[in-house]
């Protein structure tokens, strides 16, 4: 099997993770990674065996760490069929130019406006849309928890309108720069929030209208979800539809708190203890007045690190059917 020849340029919380993911698919490869500094997420590239690529500016440093280097990013991406990008948000732009004059296909994160690449992806939503495409945006973790769960009901049930509250991390576990440490900032003070929209470039029709607040928390997003539907329902069948979803884990058995869901995480031994589906409260799953809410929470390091690899595999047309691609990708990951 010839595989696809995939590159990850930046790779911090999301890039060292689609790295992983994608070399454990048997239809990808990857053949590099661009780090600007030589710290310890490269050491930890290279001990992994992939190619490190850098800026020219950057060769010396990397050069003076004792770290080799396979070459440029340039050189990297000239290499690639497909170029993941993981830098941080607002970078896209300026490298979409260098991603069209080596003639590669690229994914953006959600940190970049869905306008770059004109298609906003959800694996479970939108599959097809991405067939062929030259570029894509994988939709930020909170879009894609959401999207995970908007999609299938809508298909079910026919979705009137949507209302969220979101209850934000405020920064990654690793990070150092970011807060509030003691206090609970409404993000924006402008309502609505942008992830309604966002919502939106993937599935236009829906009616979603969004609020945000930020936590002194690193664990977790949890999110507080009301839907109006056109046809009834009842709980038991909200949860039947849900049951099926390959990306939805149901959680109990007394875990009451993000803490706990993350811990599940760990006994699971997942790689960073990473929990790449939504975990929803089956318990919370109520109606009244004809009106759905419910809980989930979504682990923001790595719920879209499995959508990276399906919408790698549309734009390459190896699999033209989402439930196939999904399948595929949960099985290598270890879902």
């Amino acid at each position: 099997m010839v595989k696809v020849k995939v590159a990850v340029n930046g790779y911090g919380t999301i890039g060292k993770r689609v790295a992983d993911a994608v070399a454990m698919q048997d239809d990808m490869e990857i053949i590099g990674i661009a780090k600007t500094r030589p710290n310890f997420e490269a050491a930890m590239a290279q001990k992994k065996g992939y190619n490190i690529y850098t800026l020219p500016a950057s060769l010396s440093a990397f050069k003076e760490a004792g770290m080799p280097t396979a070459g440029t990013v340039e050189e990297m991406v000239r290499n690639a069929d497909v170029v993941v990008d993981c830098t941080p948000g607002g970078m896209g732009e300026a490298n979409k130019a260098l991603y069209e004059k080596a003639g590669t296909k690229a994914i953006w994160q959600g940190g970049e406006d869905h306008e770059l690449a004109g298609c906003s992806f959800n694996a479970n939503s939108n599959y097809e849309n991405a067939l062929g495409r030259d570029f894509v945006r994988v939709v930020s973790c909170n879009t894609t928890g959401l999207c995970r769960v908007i999609s299938p009901l809508d298909k079910a049930f026919g979705i009137k309108k949507v209302r969220v509250t979101l209850l934000r991390r405020a920064a990654d576990p690793g990070d150092i720069k970011h807060g509030p440490i003691n206090a609970i900032v409404p993000s924006p003070i402008k309502l609505p929030s942008h992830h309604g929209p966002d919502v939106k470039t993937v599935l236009p029709h829906i009616d979603i209208a969004t609020t945000a607040v930020k936590l002194p928390t690193t664990l977790m997003h949890l999110h507080t979800i009301n839907m109006e539907f056109n046809g009834e329902c009842t709980a038991k069948d909200v949860e039947d539809v849900l049951a099926k979803q390959p990306r939805i884990r149901f959680v109990g058995q007394g875990i009451t708190s993000t803490a706990e869901a993350m811990e599940l995480a760990r006994d699971m031994l997942r790689p960073r203890s990473d929990m790449w589906e939504n975990c929803i409260w089956n318990e919370s799953i109520s109606m009244y007045e004809g009106e759905l809410y419910f809980f989930q929470a979504i682990h923001q390091e790595s719920d879209v690190i499995p959508e990276n690899v399906d919408a790698i595999r549309a734009m390459m047309e190896l699999e033209k059917d989402a439930d196939r691609s999904i399948a595929k990708t949960n099985k290598a990951m270890g879902f």
